[in-house]
């Protein structure tokens, strides 16, 4: 299955580099490796954008700590991908809670990025040096892959050959010894572009272990992760471009204790068609080969208990979405997309006392959606409305779970039932441009979101807690509204303001049913109501980028979960606050400092354990040294806080300390 995707980036680089020789010179080609320009009516929606600058200049170099300067956003845990587990590193929107299945939609070049067992998101693949944009949809999605966007959607955008420059790399050290390798050669060809990028993180980590709880088996979060980029632009006409990426990736992490191993790897190829004529569109397919592994260590015995070997798993997908010329007031979409999911669990059970296999288990299925969706904009001199709508043919098949004894005696062969349905989706809203900067917004959004692979077979322990699968899991199902306003006097000050209330109904939540024992369960809804402030100040070389969301969250539900009825979902804070304080004061040189804060949380479902609230600060200095070199200064967690990222009865770990990193940047043009 992964050997197929080794010939791929060569065979389309074959493809994109030979239409450039037909083409005459003077043609007016001008070729962008985006997707499609932005539709009027995108302000309508709680929309949060990061320009390249900010991409750029964050203390850890991660995309995880780029997000969350869009307060809202979190992991299931508060883990970085240095710490956590990578199945923990589902990702989310306005306090919804979940269960580390992401309920936020990432695309990168418009290719969709979750797990296709688990729904996480490979955050260590993700090189924020190699994006020139981002933009965060707050609040539920439609369009193409809209069914996975529930809380919103994170649209990630390549950079260009331009932005890149012909040659980047960075080379630094911390005050631990780990160290980050990365490089990007970008040239131009003809009147297209391509971009080998490569980057390299390993270390011996930080203690995730407090002092006091450490035994003689407790180890550093050691981490080695690394991946590369092949990205490939070429215009085909003087409106329609080919865009081609691949990617392979693979992270290896130490957690807790010695033998906790955790391995992610993946290879990626996606091909994209970009017109940009009087029949706009955008056509794209792609393939992702997965796998994980993970290895549980008894807390107790600090003896192997588990050992999830494998998980093999394939995602295969693409989109058409057409744009017809219909007049200067409307701009009209519509197409199709598609989603399959393909997974295996293997893994065998460890008597942590002995040693011996205990039970040999396998499970898996195939999750498909087809969607259909058509959406219009209508511009009505100050006044943009919209409305769209989406109609998702989903399957959950080939469902198994089956355990043998260490003898080869099948103990369990449970075959789940085929299920399939449609569902649909509306969006719409509009937006006021009322003059002087104001401008006044509100939109309504429905969607939903399939249970993964991962949710509906596959058990799981974080030692000494047991989380069961639960094959009967329905669709979870959004509603939402959002009113905003939008003030721009000029263009170096921009605030906003948005009031929002959603609500998740069957949302999946990790469900106490005995001691240590969880399963994952639909819940009757979680509603999430608050407020997000956005604000961002251009002074000449000054500029202060803020983000504050306050949010209400609770689980709404009766029977046999009423315990858990007003209660807040796990791993939800009230109050998530950012703030980035810049000044460049000619062009190379940066100083940049982010005050953050989050606030208490809990760690399970019935709020016994918790988490508390943690404000951290960081910086980031570049400095031109010679020629296209510059000094980087980076320090991360300067008040060296201490951030709990679990707690299980009084048994905690802790997120990064402060580190402090050094090294040199280098920019040829």
């Amino acid at each position: 299955m992964i050997r197929a995707h080794y010939w791929i980036a060569p065979a389309l680089a074959g493809c994109l580099l030979a239409p450039t020789v037909a083409l005459a010179e003077d043609e007016p080609i001008v070729v962008t490796g985006r997707g499609l320009a932005e539709t009027p009516a995108t302000p309508a929606y709680d929309v949060v954008r990061i320009d390249r600058e900010r991409i750029n200049s964050t203390a850890s170099g991660r995309i995880e700590d780029l997000l969350s300067s869009v307060a809202g956003f979190q992991q299931f845990r508060r883990s970085d991908s240095r710490s956590s587990n990578p199945s923990a590193q589902g990702v989310t929107l306005r306090a919804l809670g979940g269960n580390a299945t992401s309920r936020a939609l990432v695309l990168l070049d418009g290719v969709p990025m979750a797990d296709p067992m688990f729904g996480y998101i490979p955050l260590s693949a993700i090189a924020p040096e190699r994006l020139g944009a981002v933009r965060v949809t707050r609040g539920g999605g439609s369009g193409a892959f809209g069914s996975g966007a529930v809380a919103g959607t994170i649209e990630l955008t390549s950079a260009n050959a331009q932005e890149l420059g012909l040659f980047s790399g960075e080379a630094l050290v911390d005050d631990r010894g780990e160290t980050t390798l990365s490089g990007t050669l970008a040239p131009e060809l003809g009147q297209g572009f391509a971009v080998v990028s490569g980057r390299w993180d390993r270390g011996q980590g930080f203690w995730t272990t407090p002092k006091g709880q450490r035994v003689p088996a407790s180890v550093k979060a050691k981490y080695d992760s690394w991946s590369t980029s092949v990205r490939m632009v070429a215009p085909l006409t003087d409106d329609i471009e080919v865009q081609a990426r691949g990617l392979l990736f693979e992270d290896n992490r130490v957690l807790r204790f010695a033998g906790a191993t955790t391995s992610a790897s993946g290879q990626d190829a996606s091909i994209r068609l970009v017109g940009r004529g009087d029949w706009q569109f955008d056509v794209l397919a792609y393939v992702q080969a997965r796998d994980f592994s993970n290895v549980v260590i008894s807390s107790t015995a600090f003896r192997k208990t588990l050992d999830q070997r494998r998980t093999p798993s394939t995602g295969l997908g693409g989109k058409i979405e057409l744009r017809p010329p219909v007049g200067d007031a409307h701009v009209l979409r519509f197409g199709a997309d598609l989603r399959v999911g393909d997974a295996e669990l293997q893994e065998e059970g460890y008597n942590a006392t002995t040693g011996a296999v205990t039970v040999r288990r396998r499970a898996g299925g195939r999750n498909t959606d087809v969607g259909l969706f058509v959406e219009d904009d209508w511009t009505l001199g100050p006044v943009v409305l919209t409305a769209g709508l989406r109609a998702d043919r989903w399957t959950i098949r080939e469902g198994f779970l089956r355990e043998t004894s260490p003898a080869g005696v099948v103990t369990t062969n449970n075959l789940f039932g085929d299920r399939q349905g449609w569902d649909t989706s509306l969006r719409g809203g509009a937006v006021w441009n009322a003059g002087g900067g104001l401008a006044l917004r509100a939109a309504g959004y429905s969607g939903i979101r399939m249970p993964t692979v991962n949710e509906l077979y596959r058990p799981f322990v974080v030692f000494p807690v047991t989380t069961q699968a639960n094959a009967a899991l329905r669709n979870e199902d959004l509603r939402g509204v959002d009113v905003g306003i939008d003030f721009t006097p000029s263009p170096a000050v921009t605030l906003s303001v948005t009031a929002f209330y959603n609500k998740v109904e069957n949302a999946i939540a990790n469900v106490t049913i005995a001691t240590n024992t969880r399963q994952r369960q639909n819940v009757g809804a979680v509603r999430a109501k608050g407020l997000e402030f956005g604000a961002a100040l251009r002074f000449g070389t000054v500029s202060l980028d803020g983000s504050l969301a306050l949010t209400d969250a609770e689980v709404q539900t009766s029977g046999a979960q009423a315990a858990l009825d007003g209660l807040r979902p796990a791993q939800t804070p009230k109050v998530a606050a950012s703030a980035t304080l810049a000044w460049r004061p000619q062009p190379g040189w940066t100083f940049s400092t982010t005050l953050r804060h989050v606030g208490a949380q809990f760690e399970d479902d019935l709020q016994v354990d918790s988490l508390r609230a943690a404000t951290t600060l960081d910086a980031y200095v570049e400095l031109p040294v010679t020629g296209p070199f510059s000094l980087v200064l980076r320090g991360e967690n300067l008040t060296d806080t201490e951030i709990v990222t679990r707690n299980q009865a009084g048994s905690i770990d802790v997120g990064v300390p402060r580190t402090l990193w050094a090294g040199v940047k280098v920019r040829v043009k």
